[in-house]
């Protein structure tokens, strides 16, 4: 069980399809360009898989040094690095979240829990999702409510205003965004926007596509029943 997805699993062949079929940002793009012969040069350097790549990108000296050894250009592999990270969101942190009572939030920070990556390993079930209850007390509705807005923050680019409006529009899990159509996610969200003015910026069709793309690359192993 991991709050973020396996990247060691994602080879450098793999991620190669990965970019082909994906939803791009028009900034995004270039990394389609001479994409087979940049990601043979990364192989060539003994990089298999994404966890590998992350590893060599993880600092400016790294980077430099890759891109020396590789032929590859810095921006390239900054730009690379963005786009790679993105499947490593930040995590969200619990005050952030609407709703939330100031109680919890002081329970949970007493603990060592201040952002959903460090709650996640203590909600993947129910009877972990009580433990914590009772534990803490905090009442066990919230926990739920917590463990609902903890797999959401594990979508890329979900924030926690976000993941607090997918909520409120009945789309409670990961597992529910990935299985979503993305037009009928796309006015769901934007006429409960509408009604009850979460945010100002503009969530547009194509941004709902790629949350749910994003969302299908994530395990579900979260067991809400009970």
């Amino acid at each position: 069980m991991s709050y973020y997805i396996d990247l060691s699993q994602i080879s450098i062949d793999q991620y190669k399809e990965i970019l082909r079929s994906a939803n791009l940002l028009p900034s995004w793009m270039r990394l389609r360009d001479n994409i087979d012969t940049n990601l043979n040069a990364l192989k060539r350097q003994g990089i298999h898989n994404l966890d590998e790549l992350l590893e060599q990108l993880k600092s400016k000296t790294k980077i430099e040094a890759l891109a020396s050894a590789s032929g590859l250009s810095v921006p390239y592999l900054n730009l690379l690095r963005r786009v790679v990270g993105g499947y490593r969101p930040k995590p969200n942190r619990i005050e952030d979240f609407r709703g939330i009572r100031d109680q919890t939030i002081e329970h949970l920070k007493a603990s060592g829990i201040r952002n959903t990556r460090q709650l996640y390993p203590h909600i993947p079930t129910a009877e972990k999702r009580a433990e914590l209850s009772t534990r803490l007390g905090i009442p066990l509705t919230e926990i739920i409510r917590l463990t609902r807005l903890t797999d959401l923050s594990r979508i890329k680019w979900v924030n926690h205003t976000f993941a607090y409006v997918l909520l409120e529009a009945g789309y409670d899990s990961a597992k529910k965004v990935a299985n979503a159509d993305y037009l009928e996610l796309y006015e769901t969200v934007k006429s409960l926007n509408e009604r009850r003015k979460f945010y100002n910026a503009h969530i547009g069709a194509n941004d709902m596509k790629r949350c749910i793309e994003a969302a299908k690359t994530l395990t579900s192993d979260i067991d809400y029943k009970g």
